[in-house]
């Protein structure tokens, strides 16, 4: 149970940095060193994958809970 809520922990934390890259790389002007686009780029693969997570987490606690 223990590497379920460290899954949905990640899951949680990788869909808010995603999302918030996501929306700095619209309102941050580039300083030159990081591009906007690369930072939504990551955002939305942060996104994805925290998305994938909580899929993944949300179908393992349906199948604990039909197993007993």
């Amino acid at each position: 149970m223990k590497r379920m809520n460290v899954q949905l922990v990640m899951a949680v934390l990788l869909c808010a940095a995603g999302l918030t890259l996501i929306f700095s790389g619209f309102w941050i002007a580039p300083a030159g060193e990081i591009h906007n686009s690369v930072l939504v780029a990551f955002g939305e693969i942060s996104t994805f994958a925290g998305a994938l997570f909580g899929v993944d987490y949300s179908y393992k606690i349906k199948k604990n809970e039909n197993e007993g």
